[in-house]
């Protein structure tokens, strides 16, 4: 063909420097997504794989919610750019609603809302910390807490607090981790991994502690709804009112009304703070989506009774998740007291040999697991130290006492 040559030539080198930003190329993939993701594959290619990776709620998003959703989706003011911040109706709900089930007032002003949970978390590290600025994070930790914070360069600190100290680090731990370069502290409860609760004096403690010491708290709050037996909420700001200048918070509507994929979080926090996470935002992705804030709205002005009816669910399930994971020899696993979770320690399984596999780490026996008894669960690896699992146990009653039925005849 005319003006096309016939040779092709390879690409022309023009720099020897890495294709893919340092920056980006340190990060590892979720964990969680990625179990979730496998197991999801292996199931559509006809194997029948349970997956326990997945950390979110089983049962469909409340129809009110929908329906407010699907109105909002005629309105033709929500098919154009609302403000970064969120739709001024959602920051003032999410206000009402810090005061209805956190107990203390906020402007409405002192709210972003966040394209999830997560774009959450991302810019409130990015938002206080700076290159080489430390954050004490309590192990095992959600596995985004740590890349989160080195994208904003810091400097994640573990804290590890094992099953005798019921996954709960303390105010003695904190205070040995803490340098002159310690910039802020990730508190999680209830937890995830772990599903465990501070107690409103425990969590009292490590806020004064933090006030003390000019230590910012960023507190993620998005499982507040999902505690059990005399477990207790206890919202660090309103345990200790003088940390408000110096503490972010966290949450969204994804875990309390099952709505993990409509991606609507937020963040609470002082004016300097969220005018700039606001700023960032404003660059990164503009507004969230007007219709998944339409239903958010209905989310946070509704009442909780859709969120009662699934702890009702995960409680059942919980206390059978436990019960046949401790039946294991060499497993043992706390009950845990918030979120759905649970968190075996694994420790006393690993070196022993099954089906001619000899595991020596938890990632070894979550791989072992998988292809043996055709479960996904994600291994501890994930969340800081081997030697444990997480197992959601937001699923179908009868998938989980499959599940870890095929686990317990695997290890028997």
């Amino acid at each position: 063909m005319a003006g096309v040559s016939e040779h092709t030539h390879p690409p022309v080198q023009t720099s020897t420097r890495p294709r893919v930003s340092a920056r980006l190329a340190a990060i590892a993939e979720s964990a969680t997504l990625a179990v979730d993701a496998k197991a999801k594959a292996l199931k559509a290619a006809g194997r029948p794989v349970i997956g326990f990776g997945a950390g979110e709620p089983d049962f469909p998003t409340p129809a009110y919610i929908v329906a407010a959703a699907v109105a909002a989706a005629a309105v033709p003011a929500n098919h154009h750019y609302t403000p970064a911040a969120g739709l001024p109706a959602l920051r003032a709900a999410i206000a009402a609603k810090t005061l209805r089930d956190s107990g203390y007032e906020v402007a409405p002003s002192s709210v972003l809302v966040t394209n999830g949970g997560k774009q959450a978390v991302y810019q409130a590290f990015a938002a206080i910390v700076d290159p080489g600025d430390e954050v004490l994070l309590p192990a095992p930790y959600w596995t985004t807490y740590p890349e989160a914070i080195r994208l904003a360069g810091g400097v994640p600190v573990e804290v590890f607090a094992g099953v005798d100290q019921g996954y709960l680090v303390t105010v003695e731990q904190l205070e040995a981790a803490r340098t002159e370069r310690t910039k802020a502290l990730l508190f999680c409860s209830p937890s995830n991994p772990t599903g465990a609760v501070y107690s409103p004096d425990q969590t009292a403690a490590i806020g004064r502690w933090a006030l003390e010491h000019g230590v910012w708290v960023i507190t993620d709050e998005i499982y507040e709804h999902l505690i059990y037996d005399d477990a207790v909420f206890t919202p660090i700001v309103r345990a200790v009112p003088e940390l408000a200048d110096t503490t972010i918070v966290l949450n969204g509507v994804a875990k309390t009304y099952a709505m993990t994929g409509w991606r609507v979080g937020w963040m609470i926090g002082p004016p300097d703070v969220i005018k700039a996470a606001t700023n960032l935002q404003s660059h990164l992705t503009s507004n969230v989506a007007n219709v998944s804030q339409a239903a958010a709205i209905a989310a946070v002005t509704g009442d909780l009774s859709a969120v009662d009816e699934m702890r009702t669910a995960f409680d059942r399930r919980r206390r059978t998740m436990v019960e046949m994971l401790n039946a294991i020899d060499g497993v043992v696993c706390p009950m845990p007291t918030g979120a759905f979770y649970a968190y075996p320690s694994v420790e006393g399984v690993l070196g022993r040999t099954f089906g001619g596999v000899t595991p020596t780490t938890s990632a070894e026996l979550a791989t072992l697991i998988l292809e043996q008894a055709e479960v996904a669960v994600v291994p501890g690896e994930a969340f800081g130290p081997s030697g444990f699992l997480r197992l959601s146990y937001a699923l179908s009653d009868a998938d989980l006492a499959e599940g870890v039925g095929r686990i317990q005849r695997l290890l028997a």
